[in-house]
């Protein structure tokens, strides 16, 4: 009997929440609004999160350190630094390239350039054999570096590695920026989740503040706390659930006039055709987000509201 008390109790908490909902449809509105702007703000800055992630690994991807061995290293050295190197914690993979093989690379990107191309060819191939190295994390180069800058490599090197100079100061301003950008999109999710968390608080609060006496009534007459709060908090999911799928449907539209109004695949960092395909392709998974952060944001609120401004005890 209890059980079956429970169930029925649990769907009047329910109904009165829908009920709450309809029939305050005008504070409905407009903590849904605040709501809304808040889930899109948030649903934009996780894709924009995203694609920035996307153009750093392109961007980093592209890093590597270059070693110019001289002309008078033989294979047996060679193929010694290229192991000593692939040990190395910090290294991803390591290629060889042969003196041909550059000069063979480097008249392929020279293509339409024929004055250096005429110049290359009439010298015996002055490139030297390289070992590219492709790092793991960019931000703990000094490990490969401290390696190369050892006697017994230098030795072996027919000029610094790419690793130095202006192209190191190039290679770590580019680690930094990266960075940044993570951590400035980490941030800017966060923040705009805890206002959402702030705003709907405030609006539960004005939703209690105008039920104050039929919740009064509600006390005098026996009703527990489980049964004054639940109400809020399914009115509050409610307000979660439906901007979620507004939000969703506001970014869509914005996708789908973007496709129409821009012609370029790009704004600086900024990869359109990216944002665009990974909100596609996850469409599903972000929905599910969208919701599930609609209602917990909704109910967190809710549950802070009630219990500081009717100060419920803690049962």
């Amino acid at each position: 009997m209890s059980g079956k008390r429970k169930i029925i109790t649990f769907w009047r908490v329910i109904r009165t929440g829908a009920i709450n909902f309809i029939r305050n449809i005008s504070l409905a509105i407009a903590a849904m609004a605040i709501m809304v702007v808040t889930l899109t703000i948030v649903l934009f800055s996780l894709i924009i999160n995203s694609t920035f992630s996307h153009t750093i690994n392109q961007i980093t991807s592209k890093i590597d350190i270059s070693v110019y061995l001289n002309d008078n290293v033989n294979k047996a050295a060679t193929n010694k630094l290229v192991a000593q190197i692939k040990a190395l914690p910090n290294v991803a993979s390591v290629d060889y390239l042969s003196k041909a093989q550059v000069l063979k690379q480097y008249e392929q990107q020279n293509a339409s350039n024929l004055q250096l191309i005429e110049a290359v060819s009439e010298t015996n191939n002055p490139l030297p054999a390289t070992i590219i190295i492709k790092p793991v994390n960019l931000n703990d180069l000094n490990s490969i570096k401290n390696f190369l800058d050892k006697p017994s490599i230098v030795k072996l090197e027919s000029a610094p590695t790419s690793y130095s100079g202006q192209e190191k100061q190039a290679i770590d301003r580019i680690t930094h920026a990266t960075n940044v950008l993570r951590e400035i999109g980490f941030v800017a999710v966060i923040i705009f989740a805890v206002v959402s968390v702030l705003i709907i608080f405030n609006t539960i609060q004005m939703a209690i503040f105008n039920r104050r006496d039929e919740i009064h009534i509600m006390r005098l007459l026996g009703a527990g706390t489980g049964y004054i709060r639940g109400p809020f908090i399914v009115e509050s999911i409610i307000y979660g659930m439906l901007a979620a799928l507004i939000s969703i449907l506001i970014v869509n539209s914005a996708f789908q006039a973007s496709s129409n109004a821009l012609q370029a695949s790009s704004l600086g960092l900024l990869d359109i055709n990216y944002a665009k395909n990974f909100f596609y392709n996850d469409f599903l998974n972000l929905l599910t987000a969208q919701v599930g952060l609609g209602i917990v944001i909704g109910a967190v609120s809710s549950l802070i509201a009630t219990r500081r401004y009717l100060k419920f005890k803690t049962r």
